[in-house]
């Protein structure tokens, strides 16, 4: 029985797959599976994961009709063999010493969970890496319980630089939603690990090249603007099943700021047309939430309660003054603040910010 069962999601990603697939090969540490999920590719993607699995017995195809991403994770875990979970993303190419690192630290730690970093990578021009600096160094080599020290929460989901215990996944029923395509379905997974870990660890270096090169300008299509929403309407309800105890209120206040940022996000990437639309839903939501009282306005912070204030109260005005500030310097962020709020509100984030 192999040690790591690596889940391997692939769909028509013919370019990038046997680099990917190269570089999960020649790992320092080879006590693992490759399942590589075919998502019903129609490109010659399978003829590649075939090759593979002829030249290497820990290679395994998993061949399934086209559903999305996240019924082929789904998958994956059903079919894994191995006590840890890895994932890695079908266009990503994982360093040599990845699964060695993240081992090494699960088992140094008695975690559940092992993070690492990564570089944002583009593969024009003969390769270009930058790096991520989304783990806190002092919560890097140590025992963490991200129910309590919630820092991780407010970072890029990244599920794919982890290493999972498989009874814990398990044992806290931890899975994807299976709705179409491949968007945010990762943004649940993390949010449920870390709702539910007791015992994580980070690593500070590296592990995977996270490639950008297939990276959207821009979103013209009206499924496509709202399917972050129905990501976070089943994080909600899967949020509101959990039973009550001391984190409630936290993980509530985390849920709530991750949807924050997740929909002004994709609101900056909406095409200019859909984004009155899609600011009046969320209005709509948050205004649920804070009537239901999984909304405290009063657990964020200033800057984070202005945008959600000001959204809420005209959804279309403040579209308009967001899309007059598309730059994410200091002096930009001001003049935002100011135009949403004025000097008041300028002062309070100011102040608040000061005392953070």
């Amino acid at each position: 029985m192999p040690r790591i069962s690596v889940l391997i999601p692939i769909y028509n990603v013919e370019d990038y797959l046997e680099e990917c697939l190269w570089s999960l090969r020649r790992q320092s540490f080879g006590d693992f599976e490759a399942l590589c999920i075919n998502d019903g590719s129609t490109d010659s993607s399978r003829a590649i994961i075939e090759r593979f699995c002829g030249e290497d017995r820990r290679f395994r195809l998993v061949d399934k009709p086209n559903s999305g991403y996240g019924a082929s994770m789904n998958r994956g875990l059903a079919e894994a063999a191995g006590e840890l979970i890895a994932i890695l993303e079908s266009d990503d190419i994982m360093y040599p010493m990845a699964l060695g690192e993240l081992t090494g630290a699960l088992d140094g730690h008695g975690a559940e969970v092992a993070k690492g970093s990564f570089t944002f990578y583009w593969s024009q021009d003969g390769g270009r890496d930058a790096p991520w600096d989304g783990i806190p160094s002092d919560l890097c080599d140590r025992l963490v319980d991200t129910r309590i020290d919630t820092r991780i929460f407010r970072q890029k989901a990244s599920i794919w630089s982890g290493l999972y215990r498989r009874d814990f996944l398990d044992g806290h029923d931890i899975r994807f939603q299976e709705s179409p395509g491949a968007s945010f379905q990762d943004t649940s997974f993390a949010f449920k690990v870390w709702s539910c870990a007791d015992a994580a660890t980070f690593i500070e270096r590296p592990i995977i090249h996270y490639r950008q090169d297939r990276e959207a300008s821009s979103v013209n299509s009206t499924g496509k603007a709202y399917a972050i929403c129905g990501e976070y309407a089943h994080l909600e309800r899967w949020l509101g099943e959990r039973p009550a105890d001391g984190h409630t209120d936290t993980l509530w206040t985390e849920f709530q700021v991750s949807r924050l940022n997740a929909y002004l996000w994709n609101l900056d990437r909406l095409d200019a047309g859909l984004r009155v639309g899609f600011a009046e839903r969320a209005a709509q939501e948050f205004a649920r939430s804070r009537k239901d009282g999984t909304l405290d306005l009063s657990r964020l912070d200033g800057w984070k309660r202005l945008n959600l204030e000001r959204l809420m109260a005209d959804p279309a005005g403040y579209v308009a003054v967001r899309n007059r500030s598309t730059d994410a310097g200091t002096a930009d962020k001001l003049r935002f603040c100011l135009r949403l709020g004025g000097l008041p509100a300028l002062v309070e984030v100011l102040r608040a910010r000061r005392g953070a």
